[in-house]
């Protein structure tokens, strides 16, 4: 069975077979890895490629860079996506870079983690989590890491 994955790196939809994602594919247009083990920063260009042609979940970091937890935070975002992929897409939204896009997603405090899947949230906690609460939030939502 083939997926669609985007590519991080100039949000073009792949169609991988799904039992060789972790089989270090290449984007069919720009080569590079579609899985690197890094978050992906999402913006207004990649935004709707991230989130609704990626059929793997994504998770989206909510955050900016005045917030203390925030800081404290993204190094056990970017340890996540180093385990969790190519099992899902871990992404970051700078809510101060990106205000039309945080305002749509009703970002009211941050961190906020939202879990989206076939481009539609299915969860949303906020606040910064230790890893393995971050593991088992994910196993909870039916995301298994």
């Amino acid at each position: 069975m083939t997926i669609n994955i985007s590519c991080p790196h100039c949000a073009v939809t792949n169609k991988l077979p799904e039992d060789r994602l972790a089989d270090g594919p290449k984007c069919g247009k720009c080569k590079q890895q579609i899985f690197s083990g890094k978050t992906t920063d999402l913006n207004a260009a990649n935004y709707n490629s991230m989130l609704k042609r990626n059929d793997i979940p994504v998770l989206v970091d909510c955050w900016a860079s005045w917030c203390g937890p925030c800081k404290q935070f993204a190094p056990t975002f970017e340890q996540a996506a180093q385990q969790f992929e190519p099992k899902i897409r871990l992404a970051k939204l700078d809510t101060e870079a990106e205000q039309s896009i945080a305002s749509q997603l009703q970002i009211r405090s941050i961190p906020t983690l939202i879990l989206f899947r076939n481009g539609k949230e299915a969860a949303r906690v906020s606040g910064a989590l230790p890893l393995g609460q971050l593991k088992q939030w994910l196993n909870q939502q039916g995301v298994e890491v």
